[in-house]
Order: C-alpha cells, then sequence, then structure tokens
C-alpha cells in the first residue's frame, strides 16, 4: 500500500492533518490536500450559489461543484486505499462506501453515543492512532 485517501471533515482539519502526517511517518501517501479550501468552503460555496439564485440541484451542475467532485474523485480512484476519519459527515461516509467496494478501507472511531452496524464494510476498524497504524502497517505487508 503506497497510498491511502483520508477521508474527513473540513471542521476537523487539524485531526485530520495530524492523524494524516501520523500516516506519512509510516512511509505511506496520505493525501488529504482536499482540506486546502479551509473549514468553510461548503458553506461559502452553498452561499455562492444561492447569491446566483440558483438550487442545491442547479448547483451541483455548476463549474465549482463539478471541478470539486472531480478533483476528488481522482484522487479516490488513485490512491491504493483509504482512511475514514470520525466524525464524519455525509459525504464523508459516500467517499467511504464508494472506496470501500474495490480497496482496503479503514475507520478510525472516535466514541460514538450511537453504534452503528454497517462499519463492518471496513477491511478494519480502529480505536486509536496506534491500533490504526499498526492495521495499516499489517495490510501493507499482507499486500
Amino acid at each position: 500500500m503506497k497510498s491511502l485517501y483520508m477521508i474527513g471533515s473540513l471542521r476537523n482539519r487539524e485531526e485530520v492533518v495530524r492523524i494524516s502526517n501520523e500516516i506519512r511517518s509510516l512511509g505511506i501517501e496520505a493525501f488529504d490536500d482536499w482540506l486546502s479550501p479551509g473549514p468553510e468552503a461548503d458553506d461559502k460555496w452553498k452561499e455562492y450559489e444561492e447569491a446566483r439564485g440558483r438550487t442545491y440541484k442547479e448547483a451541483l451542475s455548476g463549474w465549482a461543484a463539478v471541478n470539486v467532485f472531480e478533483f476528488d474523485h481522482y484522487h479516490l480512484n488513485r490512491c491504493d486505499g483509504a482512511v475514514l476519519i470520525l466524525p464524519a459527515g455525509k459525504s464523508c461516509h459516500l467517499e467511504a462506501g464508494y472506496k470501500a467496494a474495490t480497496h482496503p478501507l479503514f475507520v478510525l472511531m472516535d466514541k460514538p453515543d450511537r453504534w452503528d452496524v454497517m462499519y463492518q464494510f471496513a477491511t478494519g476498524i480502529a480505536f486509536s492512532l496506534d491500533e490504526l497504524k499498526e492495521m495499516i502497517i499489517n495490510e501493507r505487508e499482507m499486500g
């Protein structure tokens, strides 16, 4: 495993960067460049599109949305696997499900109030960063 797409919330930026740096220390590319627009990127896109009088459906077809989607989609396809860092929202879970269908997906859990059985789609579920790193190393060695 040479590369992992790091899936997380724009609002969880510091944690995503910290975890990505730990993965990079293993000699694995941890792709997290999608974080660069900042924590309010989705909100600002919505404000912009609403100011133009567009509906959500129309905005999804706009150049900005298509460009961001194609960027993420390209790198999701390019990477050998993915890490879903919780807590995370709808788009993160869509990305994780997409990736889990064809490549290893690891989930770094927070301490959820509600449990969900569907995380069993993941290759591995970790409750600490050390456990996550161990799973990734094992997957790379089995490669």
